[in-house]
C-alpha cells in the first residue's frame, strides 16, 4: 500500500444508502467508506452491485437517500451548487469519451474552462499543456474520429484535469480499449497521482485494472463486503 493511506482522508462516507423506484430498489445499503488523499482505489464487484452508483455519489451526479458523504471541505448533502463543486474539485472519466467530434481536441479540452476565470489564451495554453501531459499535443487540432480509442481517452482525462481536481472520478475508463491502450492510461493515471497528488478512484470489473491500485474495494449487493490493500 502507499504511503497516501496514511494520509488525510480525502472522502469518507457513512452510512450511505441509495433507494430508487419509490422504495423498490436499494442500490446501496449502507457504505461506510474512507479514502485518504493522494490514494488511489479501485471499486469492484457484479453488475448490479452499486459501485457505479456510489461513484455518482462521490461525485455529486446524484444525492443519497441518507447517510453522509464528505469530499476534502465539503459536506455533500450540504451542497448549495453542485456545478460548483464539480468545476473546484472533481475530474470526471466515464468509459465513453463523450467527446464532441465537431471540435478539435483542443477545443475539447477548452471547453472544460468555460466559466473559469482564466483569459481565453491562458485557457489555450493550459489546454495545450494538458495535451502534452497525456502525449497529444501533436494531435491538438485533430477532431475525435480521426484518434483512436485510447487517444480519445486520453483526451478525456485531459479534459477531467482541465479545472486542476484534487479527485478523480473513472467509471470503467478502459472498458473499451485493447489492452495496450488500457496500459497507457493506467500508467497516466499512476503519474497523476505520483506528480499532481490526484486522489483517484476508478469503478472497474478488469481484475487487471484493479491491480495497478493501492487499494481494491469489493461490493456486493449494494454494500462492501471485502476491501484492502492491493497485492
Amino acid at each position: 500500500m502507499s504511503e497516501a493511506s496514511t494520509a488525510a482522508p480525502m472522502i469518507e462516507t457513512h452510512g450511505v444508502t441509495k433507494v430508487y423506484a419509490d422504495g423498490r430498489v436499494q442500490a446501496l445499503a449502507g457504505v461506510d467508506l474512507s479514502v485518504s488523499a493522494g490514494e488511489f482505489v479501485a471499486v469492484t464487484g457484479p453488475s448490479g452491485c452499486g459501485k457505479s452508483t456510489l461513484l455518482g455519489l462521490l461525485a455529486a451526479l446524484d444525492s443519497p437517500t441518507s447517510g453522509t458523504i464528505r469530499v476534502g471541505s465539503h459536506a455533500l448533502e450540504q451542497l448549495h451548487d453542485a456545478n460548483h463543486f464539480r468545476r473546484q474539485e472533481v475530474g470526471l472519466v466515464f468509459q465513453f469519451h463523450n467527446l464532441l467530434p465537431r471540435l478539435s481536441t483542443l477545443h475539447n479540452v477548452e471547453i472544460a474552462m468555460l466559466g473559469s476565470t482564466r483569459p481565453h489564451a491562458e485557457r489555450t495554453g493550459f489546454a495545450l499543456g494538458l495535451l502534452d501531459d497525456v502525449g497529444l499535443a501533436h494531435l491538438a487540432h485533430r477532431r475525435p474520429p480521426q484518434l483512436s480509442g485510447g487517444e480519445r481517452q486520453r483526451v478525456a482525462v485531459a479534459r477531467a484535469l482541465a479545472n486542476e481536481p484534487s479527485v478523480l472520478f473513472a467509471d470503467e475508463p478502459t472498458g473499451s480499449l485493447d489492452s495496450h491502450s488500457t496500459e497507457v492510461v493506467l500508467a497516466l493515471f499512476q503519474r497523476l497521482r505520483t506528480e499532481r497528488g490526484v486522489t483517484i478512484v476508478i469503478v472497474t470489473h478488469d481484475e487487471t485494472v484493479a491491480a495497478t491500485a493501492d487499494r481494491t474495494v469489493h461490493m456486493l449487493d449494494g454494500r462492501i463486503d471485502l476491501e484492502g490493500p492491493t497485492p
